[in-house]
Formats: structure tokens, C-alpha cells, sequence
């Protein structure tokens, strides 16, 4: 027996450690290419508005825009990926946004802008919680947030490449061939979206009894876990149909939670490059680039120790509670302080917080949804939530263009963070299962 626990004890170490590099690493590069082209839009803002004669509502409509698309397609988009597939589906979902996002270079005004913002919404619908569901083909629900905050910390990562190479481009590249420097960023940073579509294509592998990179001990340990898991899961989840997965109580208050975090989340990310501008009128692009690194840096470090914290601990409810407090009150600082410096750190705490929340609470539906029901789930719940992102910016535009300064802004958003908190520390799950420990055996790390 000893001998025989000896080996599935290596057997699993080395199939999860395999599985974590091949999956963990391509992922987050898809994740960071992802919000590169989401999120350039705010670096490109510093040159485009002048040159578009956008107002700050405007930018902020056009910032925001992308979520109806995104909102419209992203529960069609996972319906469709369980029909075709992950690879060839997150493929198309790629390919189409790097097209999208390269397009976006050549707009001439604010109607084409906004056209083409709606346009990448559209396109990327169905990455983010398709790549959640897939994480759950091949990690099993103890592994379930740190693999998800590895992924996810593609999102503060994405900022720190992207805030001083997007600015790097738009500095380096105007008035090349008579284009001003953020049209450049667009398009440079809009085609690895492409390569990786076609890499995507090519690389992924949709479920593990089809990896041929794994050994047969490591492929029918791997099957037989997560078949195992899915059996001694069935009394203990839902299995509902596309409407009643959308339409679950549950998951609509987990909807309104993402709904109001998005816009705090989205809002200070969106508006950093001009908060960080309003310090001092003689920073150039890339000197700020290189400033709105160092809150994404910490936010990176915060949220991987928290996620792997809800891991060790198995509880997610809280664990994704108490992030938005520290969120929220951090936000309500950066908009009262008058220290540039105490604003950033104030920032960095907020940002801290927004991310540490995400890998928590993506495992909360896992809790109470088969995995069939939560691929619906989740998507419902993204698209509702992301939806709020059109908010966050344009509501920050619509006071900054009142009041001329982004605090009033910041505290808007504070005020909504805060409330998410509050939905989420009162949510009852109603069966005791708001922690992986729930399932027999699994607090024990077995």
C-alpha cells in the first residue's frame, strides 16, 4: 500500500507539474495579448483624443462601448465552444480580435471608433470564462484558484508590459509614414493577437485523454481524478438547462456583485495613464508608462499569495470579500489625498484588492454548478458583469468633464466597490458548500 501511495504520489506531482506549464503558461500569454488589446485603448487615449477631438465623455463612451458586444456574444460564445471545441474556438475568438484590433489603427473619427470598440467586444466574447471552464478539463477544484489566479495574473502583468511598451510605441512611431504614434501601438499590438489564434490552433489540446504529451500513467491518473471528482461531485451540484443556468438565483446575485465590482475594477484601469498625467504636466508617455507599472507589479504579487491562501484554506466566500474592502477604502483614499505619492499608494492597495478578488470568487459557482452548468454560468455572469464596464469609464469621463480632476471620479467608484463587498460578505450559498473542504476528503488534501 505504502509503495502503491508512493507512486500515485509522484505520478500526480509530475502530471500536475507537466500539466501547469504546458496549459498555465500559453494561457497567460493569450490573457495578456487579450487585455493588451482591451485595455491600449486608455495609453492611446494620450495622443487619439486631441487628434480625434474626443471629449472625456466620449473617450469614456468609447472605452466603454466594448462591453455591449461583449455582453451581446459572450453566453452564445461558450454554447459555441462546446460545440466546436476549445481550440478551434478560442482560435476564432483570437483571430478575429487581432483583425478587430488592427482595424482600430485606422479609425477617422469617434463614430468609427466607436464601431470598431463595439466590434472587439464582439470578437473577444467568450475568451475569459471559456478559459475558466477549460482550466477545469484539466485541474481538479483544490487546484481551481491559484491555477486561476496564474492565469489571471495576466491581467495586472498585461499593464506592466503594456504601460511602458504602449508608450514606448507612441513615442518611438509618430508621425512614422505620417501616422501619429498611437495608431502604430494599435497595430503592432494588435497582431500577435493573430499569431496566437493560429498557435492556439495548433497547440491546444481540448481534454487530457487527448494529450499526447502525456505518459500513460500520467494521462489515466489525470482522467481518473477529474472523473472521480465529477462522480463523488453529482449529488452535490446542479444541472440545469442554458436558461435555468442563467436565470438561477444564485448566479444573478453573483452577476450583480461582478456587475458592480466591474466598474471600479475597469474604471481606475481605463483612466490610470490620465490620473498619473494629472501628477505632473511634464511627464512624457513612456515616463508614465513606466510609473503605472509599479501599482500593477504589486497587485501581481498580492493577488497569487491571496488565491493560493483560499487554496490552503479551501474558503472562497470570504476570500473574495475582504479584497474588495481593502479595494474599496484604498480607492476612497486615492480620490481624498492631495500627495501624488500617497495617491499611488492608495492605488496600488486598490488595485491590489480588485485582482486578489478574482480567483476566489471564479471558484464560487464550481461550488454549487456542475461543470456543464457553470460554463453557461459563468459566461452569463461575466457578460452581466462586464457590462458594467461601460459604466465605470463613462461615468468617470462625465465627472472629470464636471468637476476638471478625476478625484470625484474615484470616489464614485469606491462607494461601488464597497457595495460589491458587502453583497458578497452577505451571500449565502444555502448549502454549506461555500468551501472546497465541503467535499469529503479534500481538507485533508487528499
Amino acid at each position: 500500500m505504502g509503495v502503491n501511495n508512493v507512486g500515485i504520489s509522484e505520478i500526480e506531482a509530475r502530471t500536475v507539474r507537466k500539466v501547469t506549464w504546458r496549459i498555465i503558461p500559453f494561457c497567460f500569454v493569450l490573457y495578456i495579448i487579450s487585455y493588451l488589446d482591451r485595455a491600449n485603448v486608455g495609453y492611446a487615449a494620450l495622443q487619439m483624443n486631441k487628434e480625434l477631438a474626443l471629449s472625456s465623455e466620449a473617450f469614456g463612451f468609447a472605452s466603454g462601448i466594448f462591453f455591449f458586444g461583449y455582453f451581446l456574444f459572450e453566453v452564445p460564445s461558450n454554447i459555441m465552444m462546446n460545440k466546436f471545441g476549445a481550440r478551434v474556438w478560442i482560435a476564432r475568438i483570437l483571430l478575429t480580435w487581432g483583425a478587430v484590433s488592427v482595424a482600430t489603427g485606422f479609425v477617422q473619427n469617434s463614430t468609427q471608433l466607436y464601431i470598431a470598440r463595439f466590434l472587439l467586444g464582439v470578437a473577444e466574447a467568450g475568451f475569459f470564462p471559456g478559459i475558466i471552464i477549460y482550466l477545469t478539463y484539466w485541474f481538479r477544484k483544490k487546484e481551481q484558484a491559484t491555477t486561476i489566479a496564474m492565469f489571471t495574473a495576466a491581467i495586472p502583468v498585461s499593464y506592466l508590459i503594456g504601460a511602458p511598451l504602449s508608450t514606448a510605441i507612441m513615442d518611438l512611431f509618430d508621425g512614422v509614414a505620417g501616422m501619429g504614434g498611437w495608431r502604430w501601438m494599435l497595430l503592432l499590438e494588435g497582431a500577435p493577437a493573430v499569431v496566437g489564434g493560429l498557435a492556439c490552433f495548433f497547440l491546444l489540446t481540448d481534454r487530457p485523454e487527448q494529450a499526447g504529451w502525456l505518459k500513460p500513467d500520467e494521462k489515466a491518473w489525470l482522467t481518473s481524478e477529474l472523473d472521480h471528482e465529477r462522480a463523488s461531485q453529482g449529488q452535490k451540484v446542479a444541472h440545469l438547462g442554458t436558461w435555468a443556468a442563467i436565470s438561477n438565483p444564485k448566479v444573478l446575485y453573483l452577476s450583480a456583485i461582478y456587475f458592480v465590482y466591474q466598474c471600479g475594477s475597469l474604471g481606475v484601469g481605463y483612466w490610470m495613464p490620465q490620473i498619473i498625467k494629472g501628477f505632473g504636466t511634464s511627464l512624457s508617455n513612456t515616463q508614465i508608462g513606466l510609473i503605472a507599472m509599479l501599482p500593477y507589479a504589486v497587485a501581481t504579487v498580492g493577488m497569487i499569495v491571496w488565491s493560493r491562501r483560499s487554496d490552503r484554506t479551501g474558503e472562497r466566500k470570504m476570500h473574495s470579500a475582504w479584497p474588495l474592502l481593502l479595494s474599496g477604502v484604498s480607492l476612497l483614499g486615492a480620490g481624498l489625498v492631495g500627495s501624488a505619492g500617497l495617491s499611488m499608494v492608495c492605488i496600488a492597495l486598490a488595485l491590489t484588492g480588485l485582482y486578489a478578488f478574482k480567483a476566489p470568487f471564479w471558484a464560487v459557482p464550481t461550488l454549487f454548478l456542475s461543470r456543464a452548468t457553470a460554463a453557461v454560468s459563468i459566461a452569463a455572469i461575466n457578460s452581466i458583469g462586464n457590462l458594467r464596464g461601460f459604466v465605470g469609464p463613462y461615468f468617470i469621463g462625465v465627472i472629470k468633464g464636471w468637476t476638471g480632476s478625476t478625484a470625484g471620479g474615484l470616489i464614485f467608484l469606491a462607494i461601488l466597490v464597497l457595495i460589491s463587498f458587502v453583497m458578497m460578505a452577505l451571500m449565502r450559498l444555502g448549502t454549506g458548500r461555500d468551501a472546497v473542504a465541503a467535499e469529503p476528503g479534500l481538507a485533508k488534501g487528499e
